[in-house]
């Protein structure tokens, strides 16, 4: 090739490198203008294809026309109805020289119609990626023109080096838009989301502003049972209903898994926010076709409101969060407004959850000790060890405000195991004293304990660290945990009682019945919740639930306490039904490790009951 041309095809290899999607429309036009002055030809075009849309688009072109008629006859060409010519640059690989002779007579009037002047000659170069012919670039004289084959080689050449080009900015524009758009529904992602609502919520923005956040209920269910392919095409099919349901009135989102966002474009009061989410949460979800299978979910939509100049993108995002997760605590398939009582949760919830781990390593944390009465003599037959916490700026908080964060954070292990080895030891001391040798200490398990391998073993090994015979402890499960993972369950509680520790089930009856597990469970106590205690003296529903529970107890060789025991009517119906060992504050509330001891130390609550309604008088009274 001639050094004339190697300098040209060194130019425009540099003019392109150096483009990028800002500008690449311009470096283009001006790599075809030096190009025209060199090969001395009239006009010079670059054209992409889209094979998808069967079309050539011109992308350069210079000399720029002016006059353009609309539609422009060179803009945008339809395969299909294209002439030879133009037909050729759908899939021709090979430089093609067009000469008066062959020059077609459609081809010749489009250019005459657009230039104004007949075409005698062309000379083309395919862009080619990947065997693909993805566009073209031509040169046209109007008049004969003698093409070399060095001139041809260059024009291949630069046509490769405007084929890299497309390529490297297809590329970029790939990358923007996933930077953008969520891979799996097409929809923004989080990242978008936040950019949007920070435009929305800047000062001076009219407001308020929306947010919904939808999060579709049990979609594990559905991945476990037909696989994360057809949960994804799931996804897929509520991210297109949701956007064909609010079309271009709302900006729609997927945040992660099965976590949407709906931001309406309009300002929109708290009452117009509802009504869409509940329209959304009724039309959207329903039934999908998936697999083969119909199936079929609900969904849980928490609204929040921001207002511009005040709120930022993370805060509305985070209130919408919570108001989601009322939703699903209220059981799911509704709606929820967020609310300022939900901001007063979500505070101590991020204050508990950056400050527990310091609380445990610190030793923040306390217990108290619940003594567990029988109604018939005062008795105390067991405590229940109950951790506290001293936070540094809120007080003593109780179990519900920190057990819960402690559990979605994995703390809930450490915690469980500094309750356990901390209430032996207060129990090894107050033997070691002389006082609690006959009394039962009860000890919650959370679920991440139960299902943890060789769990048996660590209580085995705490027991004996501090001398106690196995069946000082009684550990206690909640009935939600045995119907989870009966499996697990079943082989930890089989190992406990194999060490001689009893178990028992806590809050029976709250509605995650375990009736057809009872028989095959080592378990020894069912401790009847507080919710149907409580009332026991007035209600009558709850009267014949615990009268049921009472009754399957017995059938079951179980024994039963009563927790929440609040009032002495309720004292007297228990003991009436039978269950004689009861807790709760008409009895004592949770007092102090040395409190407890010295209650120890004279075995009585001195308070008894009978189940004829007339109760015993205290030592005090008597007295008197």
């Amino acid at each position: 090739m001639p050094r004339s041309l190697d300098l040209v095809v060194t130019a425009v290899a540099k003019d392109l490198m150096m483009a990028d999607s800002r500008d690449a429309d311009e470096v283009s036009q001006r790599v075809l203008a030096k190009l025209v002055d060199h090969f001395d030809v009239d006009a010079s075009f670059l054209r992409h294809n889209d094979h998808d849309t069967r079309t050539t688009k011109l992308v350069a072109e210079w000399p720029t026309r002016h006059d353009v008629p609309d539609p422009d006859p060179l803009g945008v060409i339809s395969f299909e109805t294209a002439d030879p010519v133009f037909a050729i640059l759908e899939t021709f690989k090979d430089p093609i020289v067009i000469r008066p002779d062959p020059i077609t007579d459609d081809y010749g009037r489009r250019i005459e119609h657009a230039h104004g002047i007949p075409v005698i000659s062309l000379a083309s170069a395919p862009l080619i990626s990947n065997d693909v012919t993805t566009g073209g670039l031509g040169f046209i004289k109007f008049d004969d023109r003698e093409w070399t084959s060095d001139e041809v080689d260059a024009v291949v050449a630069i046509a490769s080096m405007f084929a890299q080009l497309q390529g490297r900015l297809i590329a970029e524009d790939r990358l923007r838009y996933l930077a953008h758009h969520d891979d799996l529904t097409g929809l923004w992602n989080r990242r978008a989301l936040l950019d949007y609502l920070d435009l929305r919520l800047a000062a001076g923005q009219p407001g308020p502003v929306s947010a919904l956040f939808l999060d579709v209920d049990r979609l594990k269910t559905l991945n476990d049972y037909l696989g994360h392919v057809s949960g994804d095409r799931f996804l897929q099919v509520i991210a297109d209903r949701l956007q064909t349901s609010v079309g271009d009135r709302c900006i729609v989102g997927r945040l992660a898994g099965d976590e949407f966002m709906v931001i309406p474009a309009a300002t929109m009061d708290a009452d117009s926010a509802y009504a869409l989410a509940d329209r959304l949460r009724h039309g959207v979800v329903g039934a999908v076709a998936i697999g083969g299978e119909i199936v079929r979910r609900s969904a849980s939509i928490g609204i929040a409101q921001g207002h511009p100049g005040k709120d930022s993108a993370f805060d509305l995002i985070q209130r919408a969060d919570e108001a989601v997760l009322a939703a699903k605590k209220s059981g799911g398939d509704r709606t929820a407004l967020f609310s300022k009582d939900m901001a007063v949760s979500t505070q101590l919830r991020n204050d508990v959850e950056l400050r527990l781990q310091e609380g445990i390593e610190d030793d923040a944390l306390t217990l108290r000790y619940l003594p567990e009465v029988d109604l018939r003599t005062g008795e105390i037959l067991a405590v229940e060890a109950l951790v506290r916490w001293h936070h540094p700026s809120r007080g003593l908080l109780s179990p519900d405000a920190f057990i819960g964060v402690a559990e979605s954070i994995n703390l809930a292990g450490e915690l469980g195991r500094w309750v356990l080895r901390t209430a032996c030891r207060h129990l090894a001391g107050w033997r070691s004293r002389g006082v609690g040798n006959d009394v039962l200490l009860r000890v919650n398990v959370s679920p991440v304990q139960l299902v943890t391998a060789n769990f048996a073993d660590t209580v085995a090994q705490v027991l004996d660290e501090f001398a106690l015979d196995h069946g000082s402890l009684c550990l206690e499960i909640t009935e939600n945990v045995v119907v989870q993972d009966i499996v697990v369950t079943r082989k930890n509680l089989s190992d406990l009682r194999s060490l001689g520790v009893t178990v028992a089930i806590d809050d029976f009856g709250t509605g995650y019945s375990v009736l057809s597990h009872l028989k095959s469970l080592p378990v020894d106590t069912i401790k009847i919740d507080r919710g149907f205690v409580r009332d026991l003296g007035t209600n009558p529903d709850d009267r014949a639930i615990v009268r049921s529970i009472i009754a399957l107890a017995k059938a079951f060789q179980l024994e039963v306490v009563a927790e929440g025991v609040e009032t002495e009517a309720a004292a007297e119906v228990l003991l009436q039904y039978g269950c004689h060992r009861a807790q709760g504050f008409l009895l004592s509330q949770p007092i102090e490790c040395d409190a407890t001891e010295s209650l120890l130390a004279g075995r009585r609550i001195f308070r008894t009951f009978t189940a004829s309604g007339d109760h015993v008088p205290r030592a005090a009274d008597r007295r008197n």
